[in-house]
């Protein structure tokens, strides 16, 4: 126990404001960048707004913001049903401590599959399982334990082959399965430049934290999903970067 500015401190105090800061960090962390982030300041902004009522008197704005910010629980609920279970689901896979493992070779296979495809213009779509498992997609699809080489990976996506039509699904390495179904985002509708696969990316990125590669059967183009947002038209440096940033390397 210490003193400081007449305040008795001791280590349960200094433990409790501890464990809220790295509460709030990881909650700054998880909506940095998403829609989360604009409806938090929304909400700050009627805060204020209430406040300001209250000290000014002005009776029925208090009283309708007041109804409101009593079912504020409700309503954050409501809006970010989505994101709580995501968020809840990396806490539950040690997301806030743990790394997936991918090795640099594995990296290596998969980009230069990704732009061999991307030259050929062969469709294909690619998910890298990070902390938050995704054995409910495995078994929907093909099980396999492959090693992630160039050439397989290629054939999988050869068009009128078995196992083209669906996401292949890397795990720690290893092709885990093929011929998977993804759900699809509500995003993109009415934009034929991207078609099912590209919904398809952006629906287990919203879902989950893994990461999506797409090629595009029509472009060529290579995009990236992840976080519920799309990286398009990018080249192997790029994709190379991007995939590193994104696994943590």
């Amino acid at each position: 126990m210490f003193e400081l500015f007449g305040i008795q401190i001791t280590w349960r105090v200094v433990l409790d404001i501890g464990l809220v800061a790295f509460l709030y960090y990881n909650i700054i962390l998880l909506v940095r960048g998403t829609r989360a982030a604009a409806v938090l300041y929304g909400m700050v902004v009627v805060l204020v707004i209430y406040y300001i009522s209250d000290l000014f008197n002005l009776y029925t704005l208090n009283a309708l913001l007041g109804e409101f910010l009593a079912s504020i629980f409700l309503v954050v609920i409501i809006l970010f049903k989505n994101d709580i279970r995501m968020a809840l689901a990396s806490v539950g896979t040690k997301r806030f401590w743990a790394k997936s493992v991918v090795r640099d070779d594995t990296l290596d296979q998969l980009t230069q599959a990704v732009m061999n495809m991307s030259y050929s213009r062969t469709g294909a779509i690619i998910v890298i399982e990070k902390n938050m498992p995704l054995g409910d997609i495995v078994e929907r699809g093909i099980e396999l334990d492959a090693k992630v080489i160039e050439q397989l990976i290629e054939t999988i996506f050869v068009t009128d082959t078995p196992l083209h039509d669906g996401a292949i699904i890397i795990r720690r390495n290893r092709i885990v399965a093929a011929a998977c179904i993804l759900p699809l985002s509500s995003k993109l509708r009415g934009q034929p430049k991207y078609g099912t696969r590209h919904r398809a990316a952006l629906g287990i990125s919203e879902g989950s934290d893994a990461i999506t590669v797409v090629v595009s059967e029509e472009r060529g183009e290579v995009s990236v999903a992840m976080n519920g947002r799309l990286t398009t038209s990018l080249d192997e440096t790029r994709l190379r970067r991007v995939l590193k940033n994104a696994l943590g390397r």
